[in-house]
């Protein structure tokens, strides 16, 4: 199983970014995609989830009204779009996979590379 994330960048405070998770290896019918940041000196947090069959979505408060969390399941792909970002999203973001209420609670069965998201202010 496989999961890599991209996307990530330099960006200016108020722009936005598109991350993408691809999923391999495994094929997603149950559970949730969950987007994960951890900031430098800082402990690794919830971003952001998709539920796999029905596709509810869970914001962290931080982020809700400006990320939005998209699955696309033939290409077993999530999205997390992010829009007006602050430098306060800076932080290495990754994606894991694993039952919803896991994921909720930062815990993936799965886990991918992370992709560096950089927002100057």
């Amino acid at each position: 199983v496989q999961l890599q994330a991209s996307g990530g960048g330099l960006v200016q405070a108020g722009g936005s970014l598109r991350l993408s998770c691809v999923a391999s290896g495994i094929t997603l019918s149950t559970g949730a995609m969950g987007w994960f940041r951890q900031a430098p000196g800082k402990e690794r947090e919830f971003v952001a989830s998709i539920g796999w069959s029905v596709g509810i979505t869970n914001y962290a408060d931080s982020v809700k009204g400006r990320f939005t969390v998209s699955r696309d399941n033939a290409k077993n792909t999530t999205y997390l779009q992010m829009n007006d970002l602050k430098p306060e999203d800076t932080a290495v973001y990754s994606c894991g996979v694993g039952p919803c209420s896991l994921i909720l609670l930062g815990v993936a069965e799965y886990w991918g590379r992370g992709t560096l998201v950089t927002v100057s202010s």
